[in-house]
């Protein structure tokens, strides 16, 4: 429901209330979204089924059990009541505030083309300086990614191929309350505007594999280390938990994995522990409890790539030949990963946009993944 009907109705997230509606009752668990119409409620489809397995039983609330075969989608006459019941809710939008810094840009066509610059210039800061003597340069094979915001939908699917392809497990609803998420890659919503019409953004946030990296200083035992080719690397089984590095990391995109996730999930499937050994990737290791774990490129891949041009006698590693998972299932084809070195690549070709920006460029830790700001063009005729 919206801010203005959860303020009339005297409710906030987690308050559970009885819905009616033709003769027909649900108790549902209030969540406040802005952008909502007032006085309307959206309940959707899909959850507290029974029957379909330890994983999605019973999760959420069943809103069939109000549908109507005369309003399937949209129907008028709905009553509410707070019935003094709490549900707990877990969300990760509310981790790792950035704290009101220009993290996503957007502007309208019109400004966009009066200003084609204006993502670079967001932010100003004096000229960067570094304590480091650092390469103007690097040479070879140098990595990096792209992420086209205008185009991104926010679908999730990026979200959900890497956490299959790393072996990334699940932390589950109470651990998230606590304040812990393992994916390696999220997705921030941001709004703006007035909240009974705000505009809403999305915007994926791996790793961004900082050229400056914070995390590399701090680390006592060098578990986190700078590639020749620009990836911030992690040694599993050097790392030994002090997380001085998720403490560094201005981007929040370090997951510390503070259980034996693999064993619990083992032990929960006696009967089907084949199965669940058959669902891990064989190219990525499968972490103990007590180290710090982050996109690293999908490396793996980048490896078999590169022992493949070997193979060849190849020289060059082709643009395209490494695809990272989050690209590779991608529908709108907004992360884009290749050689920033060879002018010729997409990713190159991406980053030469004026639309390029890197978050948190004023720290000066120069990150390899950047992003293509986001331009809208509404309809004035809907505005």
């Amino acid at each position: 429901m919206s801010p203005a009907t959860a303020r009339r109705f005297g409710v906030t997230d987690g308050d559970v209330v009885e819905l009616s509606y033709k003769g027909r009752t649900l108790a549902m668990a209030a969540f406040v979204v802005p952008g909502i119409a007032d006085f309307a409620v959206v309940a959707p489809l899909g959850y507290g089924r029974a029957g379909v397995g330890v994983i999605a039983d019973g999760v959420g609330f069943n809103a069939y059990a109000l549908r109507t075969s005369d309003a399937p989608y949209f129907g008028a006459g709905l009553t509410l009541r707070k019935t003094g019941a709490r549900y707990p809710l877990s969300n990760t939008q509310e981790h790792g505030s950035m704290e009101g810094r220009a993290i996503l840009r957007e502007a309208g066509l019109t400004k966009y083309e009066e200003e084609p610059n204006f993502a670079k210039e967001a932010v100003e800061h004096p000229p960067l300086k570094s304590l480091y003597e650092e390469p103007n340069k690097r040479d070879g094979r140098q990595w990096g990614m792209s992420i086209d915001l205008s185009v991104c939908t926010g679908c999730g699917a990026c979200v959900v191929a890497c956490q299959a392809e790393n072996n990334i497990p699940i932390a589950g609803k109470e651990r998230v309350g606590y304040g812990r998420e393992l994916s390696w890659i999220r997705l921030d919503r941001y709004y703006a505007g007035d909240e009974s019409n705000p505009t809403a953004s999305l915007m994926p946030v791996p790793c961004q594999q900082c050229e400056n990296a914070p995390c590399e200083t701090v680390c006592p035992v060098a578990a986190t280390t700078h590639s020749p080719e620009g990836l911030n690397d992690m040694a599993y089984n050097r790392c030994i938990g002090t997380r001085y590095c998720s403490n560094n990391c201005p981007f929040k995109v370090r997951r510390f994995n503070f259980f034996n996730y693999n064993k619990e999930e083992l032990e929960r499937y006696p009967d089907d522990a084949a199965l669940v050994k058959m669902q891990k990737n064989p190219d990525v290791t499968v972490r103990f409890r007590g180290v710090m774990e982050k996109c690293t490129y999908c490396v793996q891949r980048i490896n078999h790539a590169k022992i493949a041009a070997k193979r060849d006698g190849r020289d060059m590693v082709e643009d395209g030949a490494v695809t990272p998972a989050c690209a590779q299932t991608c529908p709108t084809q907004a992360i884009v990963f290749g050689d920033i070195n060879d002018k010729t690549s997409r990713v190159a070709r991406k980053k030469s946009l004026d639309r390029d920006y890197a978050m948190l460029s004023e720290f000066n830790i120069r990150p390899r993944t950047t992003y293509l700001a986001k331009i809208r063009n509404p309809n004035p005729e809907l505005g």
